[in-house]
This record gives structure tokens, sequence and C-alpha cells, in this order.
């Protein structure tokens, strides 16, 4: 069993973050992940990063956060995997 990391990134068009950080808050996924954490940075990104127990690693077929409508964000949607390797502290 792995865990994999699931991260979605979007940039909002000016003056938009608040907006886009809520439609990433009020997104559903198909099925739960074991951790999901919303997030928030200067330039009005939004980040999501969710965490799956999985037995296929990477090549896990996973629920991921669709695109936002095109007028809510500066550019598409960046989404990277990762597969944990090492965890430490709490």
């Amino acid at each position: 069993m792995s865990t994999v990391a699931l991260m979605w990134e979007a940039r909002a068009t000016a003056g938009r973050g608040n907006e886009l950080l809520e439609w990433a808050r009020s997104q559903v996924l198909a099925r739960e992940p074991v951790r999901r954490e919303v997030l928030h940075a200067p330039q009005d990104r939004v980040l999501v990063v969710t965490w799956w127990k999985t037995e296929e690693g990477l090549a896990a077929e996973l629920p991921e956060l669709p695109e936002p409508a095109a007028d809510l964000i500066t550019r598409a949607v960046h989404r990277w995997r990762f597969e944990s390797v090492e965890v430490t502290g709490g």
C-alpha cells in the first residue's frame, strides 16, 4: 500500500482569489481522500492537496478536482502526482 498526493494549483483572475478559494473548497470528489488540504497564496493562487491510500501507486485511478470556469482563472490548472517515500514528525 502506498500513499499518493495529488496537487491541484490555479491562479485566479485579478480580484477573484476568494471566489476561486470558495470554488475549490466546495468541490465534492467521487470519494473521500485520506486527507484534503486547501491553501491560498499571494497573487490569488489556490492549492489543493489530497492524500490517497492505494495499491497502484502513481498509476492509480483517483478523483481529481476539475478545471474551474475559464473566466475565473488566468491559465490552465497545474496538476502533479507524488508518491510518499518517507514521513517524519507529527
